[in-house]
């Protein structure tokens, strides 16, 4: 493989506490140097001038829908989503006709994910079979078989005792842990936040205590079993100040959001509108506060797309029945710089951060990092690119997007995983 320079652009690498201008040498498929004014000889040279350039984000939850559900999408058009949306890998996450609580099924997309995919894929396991909150599933398999950690994903597992066993059998695997905090009986028939909003629309409310009194029991699980728990995603203020009780006291705990809280409130849901329709809900204005503030400190250090296409058809239908879900890999940087960091609530440092090297940490990977050694997989970024979201222009099968028609900040110049272009010049390049 030819070397490669990214020539002249703004280095913005958070784990290296490193912004300011600089060249990337890339050799091998693995970042070489990163300094100014590099001269290497005989090295193809990518101009950076005036662009931003950054570790390639990775996402801890998206949903691939494959197999079971292709008419959701693929890991064909998932992967080639994430590349516009500025993506280098993607934690793929289980679905209700796609589990992965055996070896058969977290092989088949490792498989599929090496044929198809554009950016690296990495399969997260199920923590209980079918996803039940009953029976753990083989967590020794599932890691042998080339799963990255563990999670229900949307299903929580309820069951305490169910959980601690979850947790006490993944260290063994050095598995993360996952956990999907809600609990099922209190949020009962709940299809949105529970709060004005839901009283005037005539909507079953899903109140943010459902959310807080599984996240402090994750807590007392972290603390007295000496064991890391990770929340995925959260939604409330109070969510919030129990995160960061906890990680005062010293207990091992993370947890992520999505761009979809941390941009939009449950008023996003009048007019019936589905695209607004999530789990966890979107809440008030002073919890999507909260969790930009949470974000801005390092109290929620992931921010997770929640990737979720869903078919026309299941969006358009009534709310209660709707499906869940925001297919948001093409647009999470973009809304993000465009709502945040523009507006001075964000810093970009800890945009990037969130989206890169922190996700790395949580799934224990030597990604999101431009030190020399590690794979080179990169985002250069024109910031000052200005484009509309228009969701029939998707790569991915999703049209679920509560942005569309918005103008927005921020688009990928070029994507390079592995020191190779999977996009360049905003086009994907495989």
């Amino acid at each position: 493989m030819k070397a490669l320079l990214l020539k002249g652009g703004r280095v913005l690498d958070p784990s290296n506490d490193l912004d300011s201008p600089a060249d990337v040498l890339i050799e091998r498929g693995l970042v070489a140097r990163v300094g100014p004014d590099i001269a290497a000889k005989g090295a193809e040279v990518f101009d950076c001038s005036g662009l931003l350039v950054t570790p390639g984000l990775l996402d801890t939850k998206v949903h691939l829908n494959e197999p079971g559900r292709e008419d959701r999408e693929t890991i064909a058009t998932g992967t080639r989503a994430a590349a516009l949306g500025g993506y280098t890998a993607v934690a793929c996450r289980s679905t209700q006709e796609m589990v992965m609580d055996n070896q058969t099924v977290v092989q088949f997309i490792r498989r599929r994910a090496a044929r198809d995919g554009v950016v690296r894929v990495f399969p997260i396991g199920a923590v209980t079979r079918g996803m039940s909150g009953k029976e753990l599933a083989e967590l020794g398999e599932l890691a042998v078989a080339g799963a990255l950690a563990v999670s229900d994903d949307d299903h929580p597992v309820a069951d305490a005792a169910v959980m601690r066993r979850a947790l006490v059998y993944s260290r063994m695997f050095e598995l993360p842990v996952l956990s999907f905090p809600l609990d099922p009986e209190l949020a009962a028939d709940g299809v949105m936040h529970e709060g004005r909003t839901s009283t005037e629309l005539g909507l079953p409310g899903i109140p943010s205590i459902a959310e807080e009194v599984i996240a402090a029991r994750e807590v007392i699980f972290a603390d007295s079993l000496g064991c890391h728990v990770h929340l995925s995603p959260v939604s409330s203020a109070d969510t919030v100040d129990i995160i960061r009780y906890a990680r005062e006291r010293g207990v091992s705990l993370s947890a992520e959001v999505t761009p979809h809280n941390l941009l939009l409130t449950d008023a996003a849901c009048e007019g019936y509108d589905t695209n607004a329709k999530v789990s966890p809900p979107l809440r008030t204005d002073a919890d999507r506060r909260a969790l930009v503030g949470a974000v801005a400190d390092g109290t929620v250090s992931v921010i997770a797309s929640d990737h979720s296409p869903c078919t026309v058809a299941e969006k358009q239908t009534e709310f209660a029945r709707a499906a869940d879900g925001i297919a948001g890999l093409e647009t999470a940087f973009a809304a993000l710089y465009t709502g945040l960091v523009l507006t001075g609530e964000l810093p970009l440092e800890r945009l990037v951060r969130a989206m890169t090297a922190a996700p790395a940490k949580v799934l224990g990977l030597a990604l999101g990092s431009l030190t020399p050694g590690y794979p080179a997989d990169v985002t250069v970024w024109d910031l000052a690119g200005e484009w509309t979201v228009d969701v029939e222009a998707f790569a991915s099968k999703g049209r679920n997007n509560p942005f569309h028609g918005k103008r927005l900040k921020g688009r990928p110049a070029a994507v390079l995983v592995g020191g190779r272009f999977v996009l360049r010049n905003g086009e994907v390049a495989v």
